[in-house]
């Protein structure tokens, strides 16, 4: 099975085969005003109204008002395509808008390191479906980097 960030289980073994990283993002449109209230798309019922950002000149905070409440992450991209707000997403996810300026990074969200994880019952004996689904995501994620999964998910 494939987890993200999996807590610690007896019955499983496994290993991370993909790193990513949150990152703040808003459509091109949406103002950034230092020191005021951004709207913003939340998943689910988070409640964090200030994010800790990681930028150029070190760190910053960004106080938001939950506009838009979403229960998935595609949803919630797409939203801030819209221009609805700014939102906290995967690198993964939206790294190919940054790159063709449909949406403008802010910054990374400070400790927001992700790992994906293959979890499998058992290391003695390792079916080899199991083993051979393991070399597949060795293989199309040499690296582990955002950039991989963005390519991969766009296909």
């Amino acid at each position: 099975m494939i987890r993200v960030d999996p807590a610690a289980d007896d019955a499983l073994v496994g290993r991370p085969f993909l790193h990513d990283r949150l990152v703040v993002v808003a459509d091109p449109d949406v103002p950034r005003r230092e020191g005021g209230i951004v709207p913003a798309v939340v998943r689910g019922s988070e409640a964090a109204t200030i994010w800790t950002l990681s930028v150029a000149e070190g760190s910053s905070t960004l106080t938001v008002d939950p506009v838009l409440r979403l229960s998935s992450l595609i949803m919630i991209r797409d939203a801030v395509r819209a221009g609805a707000g700014v939102a906290r997403l995967p690198l993964s996810l939206v790294s190919r808008d940054i790159a063709a300026g449909r949406l403008v990074r802010w910054g990374d969200v400070a400790g927001s390191s992700i790992a994906l994880w293959a979890l499998y019952p058992s290391r003695r004996l390792l079916n080899a479906r199991v083993s051979a689904f393991l070399d597949l995501l060795r293989a199309s994620f040499p690296d582990g980097t955002p950039e991989e999964l963005a390519a991969y998910l766009d296909g």
